[in-house]
């Protein structure tokens, strides 16, 4: 006789067998759930406004090859601003000595007759501002200006009598210029559009230089920089500078590095109270990002 589809026989092997597939469906759902890999977190978004200070210790303040605190050491301070539109703004201080040194040079070769006016000024007080924007996949263009600012600071001039010679005019410095990236290199050309450092009818010098920033490993990176200074109308002053070193990322802002810097300045134009600001030298710093 065919059983009842009713029946309790049919109806406890539909039950289990209803149990059997829901235990393998779990099953298989488990399994799936511990092979398949984890979602990858999500991004950190960038901040749309971000602001650094930095203070660093440098044995040297050095510009472009040429010393600017005569081979003594510095105490910096980077104020860094920039926004998630590419804009970014800062400021630069250093104590300086070029200028004092300057002064104390010039009254030393000259006749005591001979009046020296104007120099003094030990901080440099630079402010900057640009913007930067990818114009090519991973190739950054910066677009930006730059004014070197030495507080309290005069021309210097000689005095015999009636008769003012300027030396050197106020050294205060405008400069735009423009620069490209793409991994580790860079590079840069600057243009000022007043007189540089003082020189007199300088304006429109510049500067050209190309950088490279490697990573070598977990924090180490290799730095080198190789740049034209060209002064107009003052030949006499222009020169190569390059610059080769290493910085180590030693975390929580710590930063600590050295590199070795030279040119082919030529010496008596850049030697004052004996010192050759322009000679090849070592430089070590230490600096700590908040």
């Amino acid at each position: 006789m065919k059983a009842s589809s009713k029946s309790p026989a049919t109806r406890a092997l539909r039950l289990s067998t209803a149990i059997a597939a829901a235990l393998v469906s779990a099953a298989s759902l488990n399994a799936l759930a511990q092979t398949a890999p984890a979602p990858a977190p999500a991004a950190a978004p960038t901040p749309e406004h971000t602001f650094t200070p930095k203070v660093s210790v440098y044995s040297e303040y050095e510009y472009r090859g040429i010393s600017q605190s005569s081979e003594k050491p510095a105490l910096q301070l980077n104020l860094d601003y920039s926004h998630a539109s590419g804009f970014y703004a800062g400021a630069f201080m250093s104590n300086i000595k070029w200028i004092e040194d300057t002064k104390t040079g010039t009254r030393q070769a000259l006749p005591a007759a001979v009046a020296v006016d104007g120099g003094s000024g030990n901080i440099e007080l630079d402010l900057f501002g640009g913007y930067k924007f990818e114009i090519a996949k991973d190739v950054t263009l910066d677009v930006g200006y730059l004014r070197y600012e030495y507080v309290g600071s005069e021309g210097i001039s000689t005095r015999v009598g009636a008769v003012n010679t300027t030396l050197l005019k106020k050294p205060n410095t405008d400069e735009f210029y423009i620069g490209i990236a793409s991994g580790p290199l860079s590079a840069k050309y600057s243009r000022t559009t007043s007189d540089t450092f003082g020189i007199v009818d300088s304006k429109g010098s510049t500067f050209f230089e190309i950088n490279l920033a490697q990573e070598l490993m977990k924090g180490l990176t290799l730095t080198a920089n190789a740049g034209r200074a060209t002064y107009k109308n003052n030949g006499g002053l222009t020169y190569t500078v390059y610059k080769i070193g290493a910085t180590y990322d030693a975390g929580d802002g710590w930063n600590v590095g050295a590199y070795y810097k030279d040119t082919n300045a030529v010496k008596a134009n850049y030697t004052v109270l004996g010192k050759d600001w322009s000679k090849g030298r070592l430089v070590a710093f230490v600096s700590k990002s908040f």
